[in-house]
């Protein structure tokens, strides 16, 4: 990849979004930081490039159909299209999730963001990808997404509490992974899925043991791989993660 690959990362105005940012900035990568909050954007934009990162904002709700295809037009006018994908804007929903008490408004909410919102953005700039030399997209899952973890017996890597809201979401993406990258077989795009491990976030109130620095290693690893790397994929930083 050549030093004007062109990146987009969702939610990468703060933790493992912005690390990712600037992990593939510091490649000499042009990195839109894309965030739906104005202010938390920008400053994000002005720390990275403090830091010598070619990096420019871009406006984006994932949620919001006419804020996606905003996005997907800047990405053309402002950097000529785009190279990489990293869906990493993710929420928790919220509120109850545990079986037998959940909220259905909160199971909605995790869905829009993390399932729908990844489809919605990476359809919108799969005409851009298709363009692109070396193309990859890059979605950040969880290993509470795994049903071979969430099944598992007790101390058998069984992963997260109960919930019908987060985990599920997270599941569902991994499904939409492997969508993509059967529809995408016959091209150059790879696609891929990223569990960051527990990182301390505010997703997860910082309870987590991994630094954000940590947690988007696996992504930047994703990001670069060569072309005759895997797709359709499940992966953390120690290897393959079972679906």
């Amino acid at each position: 990849m050549s030093e004007r690959t062109v990146a987009l990362v969702t939610g990468a105005n703060k933790g493992i979004g912005y690390e990712i940012a600037a992990g593939l900035g510091a490649l000499g990568w042009r990195v839109g930081v894309g965030a739906r909050d104005e202010g938390r954007r920008e400053t994000a934009v002005a720390t990275l490039r403090a830091a010598g990162v070619d990096a420019f904002g871009v406006p984006l709700d994932v949620t919001d159909d006419a804020s996606v295809t905003a996005a997907a037009r800047l990405l053309e006018e402002q950097a000529g299209g785009l190279d990489v994908l990293v869906n990493n804007a993710g929420v928790t929903g919220g509120m109850s999730q545990q079986p037998g008490g959940a909220d259905v408004a909160t199971v909605r909410a995790a869905v829009e963001v993390n399932v729908i919102g990844v489809v919605r953005v990476t359809e919108a700039t799969l005409p851009l990808l298709r363009r692109s030399a070396s193309p990859r997209i890059v979605n950040m899952s969880s290993g509470v997404g795994s049903l071979a973890r969430q099944s598992a017996s007790a101390g058998e890597q069984q992963t997260g509490p109960l919930s019908v809201a987060y985990a599920p979401s997270k599941s569902m993406l991994n499904a939409v992974t492997i969508q993509y990258a059967r529809a995408l077989a016959d091209t150059n795009i790879l696609v891929n899925a990223a569990c960051p491990g527990f990182t301390a976030t505010d997703l997860n109130g910082f309870r987590g043991v991994r630094t954000p620095q940590q947690g988007a290693a696996v992504a930047i690893r994703l990001a670069t791989l060569p072309d005759d790397g895997p797709t359709g994929g499940f992966f953390e930083d120690a290897g393959v993660v079972p679906w």
